[in-house]
């Protein structure tokens, strides 16, 4: 879903939301917090004497597990070790360890996966948690990786950068389990330059990508393994945080350093606005790509990553410690909602 967003002024290291984007996790120098997003509440604050400082996190949908791995500056664990805390005992109930820094971690009911810079590490999950396979990839400073998260999804569907700049491979996992290695790992050439964001959509059928130009952004089906639409964020070269798929597929959104959440259609594509040069065919590509149905604004200086929330929105979380709701219609206007600062909200014991 998101590249490195860098650190926030508040102390918070990542940003992500869970699977079915109702709760999002913040990872802070002094902790971890957990919050639902509609109500916004804060449902667990874990301190640093618990954690320590903790640079990447899941959430394992709306259960009480939770994988997590520490950074600095006050690191109680290793940085190559992933860490499973049961919230319900309150007690560490899986620990693995890996030979270079953690760079994310992906979980859906049955899989954990652990990105390094150059590999990838499935394991069964939670129980028995045995190592399925290790991938080797391309550099992969930013630890990209996604899994379909859910159970009923077309396929297990786990996508990384390729060994060629720019590719990503796309690996059906339950082909893996059922039949030794007879699912081949298939590779999309996706973009020219570097990857910037991977996001896969709740099914498994759908891919979306973006280089570290920022201004496309490509969807992929993934049986055909050929391209759905091409969207593009805009003309100036930008850092992208984000992109993710709401949880029908119909929508797609995405955040960058530009300060601008672009929400596309991606089910009736008609509903994206065209460039009023579109039949000029000579200019190229640059008029054929489909803008944003709609947008809204958030600080630039401030990273943050974005998800849908219920009845068309999309909420955005900064690393400023803010929250920013915005509802839109088919038509492209976007609306605030809801605006706070998560980071001010105190615990809500009931989860």
């Amino acid at each position: 879903m998101a590249s490195s967003l860098g650190k926030g002024g508040k102390g918070i290291l990542d940003l992500r939301f869970n699977q079915d984007q109702g709760c999002f996790v913040c990872c802070m120098e002094d902790g971890l917090r957990i919050y639902n997003v509609d109500p916004l509440v804060e449902k667990s604050h874990y301190g640093v004497n618990v954690v320590g400082s903790v640079s990447h996190c899941e959430m394992l949908h709306r259960t009480n597990l939770l994988a997590f791995s520490s950074g600095p500056p006050r690191p109680k664990y290793a940085n190559n070790t992933v860490l499973v805390y049961d919230d319900h005992t309150k007690q560490f109930v899986l620990e693995f360890t890996f030979p270079a820094p953690v760079k994310a971690i992906r979980l859906r009911r049955d899989k954990l996966v652990v990105a390094l810079r150059k590999q990838i590490h499935v394991f069964s999950f939670p129980e028995p948690a045995q190592r399925l396979m290790t991938l080797e990839t391309r550099d992969n400073p930013l630890g990209l990786c996604e899994l379909a998260p859910l159970m009923t999804a077309e396929r297990q569907l786990l996508v990384f950068p390729g060994h060629k700049i720019g590719s990503i491979q796309l690996i059906d996992l339950g082909g893996f389990e059922s039949s030794a290695c007879s699912s081949s790992p298939i590779t999309i050439n996706a973009h020219q330059g570097e990857l910037a964001c991977i996001a896969v959509n709740p099914q498994g059928s759908m891919v979306a990508t973006a280089s570290n130009k920022g201004t496309l952004i490509r969807v992929w089906d993934v049986a055909r393994k050929a391209q759905l639409v091409e969207l593009r964020r805009g003309s100036d070269p930008a850092t992208l945080y984000c992109i993710n798929f709401s949880r029908d597929s119909e929508f797609l959104c995405c955040s960058s350093d530009k300060g601008t959440i672009h929400i596309f259609a991606l089910k009736n594509t008609n509903l994206n606005r065209r460039s009023s040069f579109s039949k000029m065919s000579f200019l190229g590509n640059y008029v054929e790509s489909q803008w944003a149905l709609a947008n809204f604004t958030v600080p630039p200086e401030c990273a943050c990553v974005c998800a849908f929330g219920s009845r068309s929105s999309v909420i955005a979380i900064c690393l400023d410690g803010t929250f920013h709701k915005y509802v839109f219609t088919t038509d492209g206007n976007c609306n605030r909602e809801a605006f706070d600062i998560f980071l001010d909200i105190c615990e809500d014991d009931d989860f």
